[in-house]
């Protein structure tokens, strides 16, 4: 077994036993959900912006997220809900005081607090650091402690003084249980946005087809009496009353319907003169002589 040198082992040494449990250090975690990006682990800077779930991001982080969805990120699966810009708030946070941030002495020479949070509640002014429960409005992205909520109740933003419900509320970083509850409402948020934006596209096509209806139906009601139409050298008799001025006995023959006259050759008038007929093809002298016809006729324009 060895024991060179007089050493002998102890039964811990031999014989292995089962492997212990890894516990995540509470202090790390916490510094992670609230000091760093959700997506790009980075230090959470401003502008900062919030989901649907209350994870914080960096908004430059996302943005690029948004603009290159196939890149390969390590915590992708962060953001898979976010679709759009829409899809995330940008929050109003009030800063701590007492934060130094990267002015701090590195030299190791005093106590440092790693529970000092970067922001605090404007109105109870507790940090933001995990140790207390916070929340952000999605009217106006105004960041306060659950505490500030409870005690100091209102309709209207203690910051702003934009008015919100209380389903406006998103708990931010909460446990698993809170992020099922978010993502639910999230969903039924999308689903009644989706019937609204179909009810709509619904109407504005109904009106769009009752508008067409309507015109069609005008065009084919609409019918001025007194006019006809002049067709392979046949006119309809309101029509020559129209354009022979002179003319006062076609008054009598042309009665005011709805309908159209009966068409026939104008050279079958006889209330009509030599000197009017004379201006349509079909009249006597317009047809050529056997003379002036050619004796040959070809299909093309081409002459050879």
């Amino acid at each position: 077994m060895g024991c060179d040198g007089g050493t002998i082992p102890k039964r811990h040494e031999l014989v292995k036993g089962p492997k212990k449990v890894e516990k995540v250090d509470k202090n790390a975690e916490l510094a992670a959900k609230w000091k760093y990006c959700a997506l790009s682990q980075e230090k959470l800077r401003r502008p900062i912006v919030s989901c649907d779930l209350g994870r914080l991001y960096n908004k430059d982080a996302v943005i690029e997220y948004l603009l290159d969805k196939a890149a390969e990120r390590p915590n992708a699966e962060a953001v898979v809900h976010i679709r759009g810009t829409k899809d995330i708030k940008e929050l109003n946070l009030t800063d701590n005081p007492e934060w130094e941030g990267e002015r701090r002495n590195a030299k190791g020479d005093r106590y440092e607090d790693i529970h000092c949070g970067m922001f605090i509640c404007p109105v109870v002014g507790l940090e933001m650091n995990g140790k207390h429960r916070f929340c952000y409005l999605q009217t106006c992205g105004c960041v306060f402690s659950d505490r500030a909520m409870k005690e100091v109740k209102t309709e209207i933003c203690h910051k702003c003084g934009d008015p919100f419900k209380d389903e406006d509320l998103i708990v931010l970083n909460g446990t698993k249980e809170e992020v099922e509850k978010l993502r639910e409402k999230m969903e039924e948020r999308r689903a009644k946005a989706k019937t609204k934006k179909s009810k709509k596209s619904r109407a504005a096509e109904a009106v769009s087809t009752a508008s067409e209806s309507k015109d069609n139906a005008q065009s084919q009601s609409v019918d001025v009496p007194g006019t006809g139409a002049i067709q392979n050298g046949v006119e309809s008799s309101q029509s020559d009353v129209a354009g022979s001025s002179g003319s006062s006995s076609s008054s009598q023959g042309t009665k005011p319907s709805t309908t159209f006259a009966t068409k026939r050759s104008i050279q079958s008038m006889e209330e009509k003169s030599e000197a009017f007929k004379s201006l349509f093809t079909t009249h006597s002298s317009a047809k050529r002589t056997k003379e002036q016809t050619s004796n040959w006729v070809t299909h093309t324009p081409y002459h050879f």
